[in-house]
């Protein structure tokens, strides 16, 4: 290995050391601080240094030289010290083979690693809090949605099958835990953080949970307590402003090769709602807002639904392609639209890739999507929050829907 390539190993190693070893001192350790886990890290790099003249056994020897420290340091640690754990202990391990692995390759992965101990070991209060936050039937929610994923997913058939040959198994259920993730993240937010921390945090955890479900709830507050209209008003627009970036991510996940010819019209549309919600911002200033109970996303049932609703609306597309071409498919997105973005942005998004569509017309199908979800939130605010808010939020939703439709005519 060249000098200078050893240099900026040992330089990365000493680099992650202090990383997790300031933290460990900031956080009062009495096994582990700053100069231990650099002197650890630089030992796992040198180890790994070594193994080319004398052999991996140094790179073993060295990592139980390490583990016999952590014993002796937890053998000599005052006795009346209560419930002292292993953490520090496991981290020193861990960063002697993140030196190791910084030498020996691959050194990103390893950044990473060392990246991601420091920040779990910085993190605790926020974990301790959310195990605390999350209920039984949560944890057993999420852990439903984790065994049909990591267990199931790989044996998942990987055909095409169904009606048109339209329906892999396989790519259908990434899409769901690729939306079911990205919702999930929003309750586990909400649950750690709860409800009552400001407008901003209660529209855009809505958002990421359920923006229809959103606007139902904020609407249903404005009917109860018309003075609480503009707060309303803006947790609904924030919620909108966060359901197109999801949308972005599910077009970057899906269609990364047409990212870039479909996701300009979606980026207008963000933009347009953030502008929106800057002006609902001027009348709800100093208004708390409370975000309503939250159903757990990665529920089995709510899983399920999404990946129905997802299968219905490709079978749907293909169908009225098959039929009716390109008007076909915008009808099915003005339809499925109502109520989700998610499936219609992920079809359209497959028939790009897939060139039953070109990337304008899927960049179209979505578009048309998002007016018909606009339209019928509005009809939601309408029927559920009465005048108060329809008075509110009207001008905010014909410059929405101008706006859309100048990008869809464009």
């Amino acid at each position: 290995m060249p000098e200078s390539e050893s240099i900026f190993n040992l330089g990365i190693a000493l680099g992650l050391g202090l990383l997790v070893g300031l933290q460990r001192e900031r956080a009062g350790s009495a096994i582990a601080g700053i100069r231990t886990f650099a002197i650890i890290t630089l030992l796992g790099a040198a180890a790994a240094m070594l193994t080319e003249p004398l052999g991996a056994w140094v790179v073993v020897a060295g990592f139980l030289s390490v583990a016999v420290l952590t014993l002796v340091g937890n053998l000599i640690r005052p006795v009346a010290e209560e419930s002292p754990g292993v953490t520090t202990e496991a981290a020193m391990l861990l960063m002697y083979g993140v030196g190791a692995m910084v030498v020996l390759g691959p050194r990103i992965p390893a950044v990473m690693v060392g990246a991601a101990c420091a920040i779990l070991l910085q993190v605790k209060p926020v974990l301790q809090r959310l195990a605390k936050a999350l209920s039984d039937a949560d944890i057993k929610a999420i852990m439903q949605f984790a065994a049909m994923t990591l267990i199931l997913l790989p044996i998942v058939p990987d055909v095409p099958m169904g009606p048109f040959d339209v329906l892999n198994p396989r790519s259908l259920w990434w899409m769901v835990v690729l939306v079911v993730g990205m919702s999930l993240l929003g309750y586990v937010a909400y649950r750690v953080f709860g409800g009552r921390r400001g407008t901003a945090l209660a529209g855009i955890l809505g958002g990421m949970i359920s923006s229809t479900a959103t606007t139902v709830s904020f609407s249903r507050r404005a009917k109860e307590s018309p003075g609480s209209a503009g707060v309303c008003v803006l947790a609904i627009m924030l919620a909108s402003c966060v359901l197109y970036v999801r949308v972005l991510v599910e077009l970057w996940a899906a269609a990364r090769t047409h990212f870039l010819a479909i996701a300009p019209a979606v980026g207008w549309l963000f933009l347009i709602s953030v502008v929106i919600a800057g002006l609902a911002v001027m009348r709800a200033r100093g208004q708390p807002a409370t975000l309503a109970a939250q159903k757990n996303p990665s529920e089995l049932r709510s899983a399920l639904f999404f990946a129905a609703l997802y299968a219905a609306v490709l079978v749907a597309s293909a169908a009225a392609h098959r039929q009716f071409g390109t008007s076909g498919i915008y009808a099915v997105a003005a339809i499925s639209g109502l109520t989700d973005m998610d499936a219609i942005t992920l079809s359209s998004a497959r028939m790009a890739m897939e060139t039953t569509v070109t990337p304008p017309q899927a960049s179209n199908a979505i578009v048309i999507a998002a007016l018909s979800n606009t339209v019928f939130k509005t009809g939601v605010m309408a029927v559920i929050g009465g005048g108060a808010l329809l008075r509110r939020v009207w001008w905010l939703i014909a410059i929405k829907l101008a706006a859309g439709s100048v990008i869809l005519m464009w």
